[in-house]
């Protein structure tokens, strides 16, 4: 699909009557639709549910710029090709930020916000190289260690050893299996992580607007998430009105893959009690 300029690979499942969700994919230059695809197409029984590939990421086009404002136009032009008024704008990750971004940019056209694993600003991203440095998993590279969150990478080769070397710490329970499975379905693009980790985050505080989300909101996290913890979903929770936080206790970066049964059990009662889904 042509948008804004790029050529977006964009998938859509369910009645095209139902209530309408767009899912973002977390981690630009390394993410793709295929984790929201997992994750939120059970949906599709009761809801049109849509990810996409975002510009700079899985098999869409490198069309910059790679910041959150085209991101969130790229969304909006996406519910306007569907011709959806409102949607539930969902995000995970990095995904969750630009799902913020969309909510406060476009308040009327956002019925319920679903955030998992996500913050607000990067006050915690220290916690991360801390948990880096000190896990028990695997020895992780000090050179690994000091790109995390910094987007300073020079290829796609050097995107890619890094991504294999920080993939034991996403899962509660580790499966070195499971992390060489997605280290093979991956699509590098160094230029994107770079961009949103070097240009983008350094400015990245969505604090003072967070009251200003009148949205339904869920915010979801695992218990042991080492790249954005509980404490950054809690401060969601606070400064949203309207928002609730449920914590996975038997999950890390990925309780919609860690515990899938409750995830979809949780955000289905949301959506129930905030009108989305009767």
């Amino acid at each position: 699909m042509k948008i804004n300029g790029a050529e977006l690979v964009v998938e859509a499942f369910g009645p095209t009557d139902a209530p309408a969700m767009i899912v973002h994919h977390g981690a630009p230059g390394l993410g793709s639709r295929s984790e929201p695809k997992r994750s939120f197409g059970p949906f599709s029984d009761r809801m049109r549910v849509i990810v996409f590939d975002a510009r700079g990421s899985g098999e869409s086009s490198d069309d910059e710029p790679f910041t959150h404002e085209q991101w969130v136009a790229d969304v909006d032009a996406i519910r306007e090709h569907f011709g959806y008024e409102k949607i539930v704008m969902a995000g995970g990750s990095y995904g969750g930020f630009i799902a913020l971004e969309y909510a406060i940019a476009h308040p009327d056209r956002v019925s319920a916000l679903v955030l998992r694993d996500t913050a607000a600003d990067t006050a915690h991203d220290h916690l991360a190289v801390e948990r880096a440095r000190n896990t028990d998993r695997s020895v992780i590279p000090e050179w690994v260690i000091d790109r995390i969150g910094t987007g300073r990478f020079e290829s796609n080769e050097q995107l890619r050893d890094y991504w294999r070397a920080i993939l034991p710490l996403y899962d509660h329970q580790h499966d070195p299996a499971k992390d060489e499975a997605r280290l093979a379905a991956t699509r590098f693009h160094y230029r994107t992580h770079n961009a949103a980790f070097g240009q983008n985050m350094p400015r990245y505080d969505l604090k003072p607007k967070l009251p200003s989300i009148t949205c339904p909101t869920l915010v979801t996290v695992g218990r042991h998430d080492w790249r954005t913890p509980v404490e950054a979903s809690q401060v969601i929770a606070d400064l949203v009105p309207d928002g609730e936080l449920v914590v996975f206790e038997k999950s890390g970066h990925s309780p919609q893959l860690e515990e899938p049964e409750k995830f979809q059990r949780v955000v289905r009662d949301f959506l129930g009690r905030a009108g989305v889904l009767r």
